[in-house]
This record gives structure tokens, sequence and C-alpha cells, in this order.
């Protein structure tokens, strides 16, 4: 599923490295627990979390994590915004909750890790 795609199907707002929504994911990963993302991420994932904090970067830096969607209306800070525009990964936010949110994806299509 394309990251644009998951952007209509989640209404949300694209924060970083808009150019790379063409990119395709085959799973979403949710957690607030970055050792959880850490042991259960597969290869392209989409990771949701309402965790905001620079953690989030790295870690998913380390996982070659591309997208990051920050659900409850959680939006990153410029610094992070700035670390994932380095890196080429695309941040979303939605107003959605971590439960909504990995429901819409599942239910068209995406699976989990």
């Amino acid at each position: 599923m394309t990251l644009a795609r998951i952007r209509e199907i989640l209404d949300a707002n694209v924060l970083a490295c808009e150019r790379n929504m063409h990119h395709e994911v085959s799973s979403a990963c949710g957690s607030d627990l970055m050792s959880d993302v850490l042991a259960f991420a597969k290869e392209r994932v989409l990771l949701l979390t309402g965790l905001i904090n620079p953690q989030v970067i790295r870690t998913a830096e380390m996982l070659d994590i591309k997208a990051i969607m920050f659900v409850r209306g959680k939006s990153p800070t410029p610094e992070m915004i700035a670390l994932a525009e380095e890196k080429g990964m695309v941040l979303m936010n939605t107003g959605h909750p971590l439960y909504i949110s990995s429901g819409l994806l599942y239910s068209n299509g995406l699976g989990g890790t």
C-alpha cells in the first residue's frame, strides 16, 4: 500500500518528506514502546505511535523504517521533522487513536507485523 493511500485512509497530514509519498509499505506496527518496535517490526513497515520523542526517529532509522504516523493528533517537534527530512523519512499525523488507525488500515488490506 502506498503512503499516499494511507494518508487518504487516515485523513492524515504530511509533516516531512512529502516527495516520498509514492513509497509502499507491506505492513504496519503500532506501539508507543520502542523496545516492542525493535523486537517486532519487519521490512517495509509503517510505524504508528503516539510517542513524540526523537528516539522514535532514531529507532525507525535503525530498522530502516521509512514512514511514521503519529496518532491522536500528536505532532513531532521541529527538530524531529528536520531529522526526518535529513533521513528521507515520511512523517504524518492523524487525529485517530492508535486502535482506530490500525483497524482502518487493516480493513483496507494492510497487514500487521
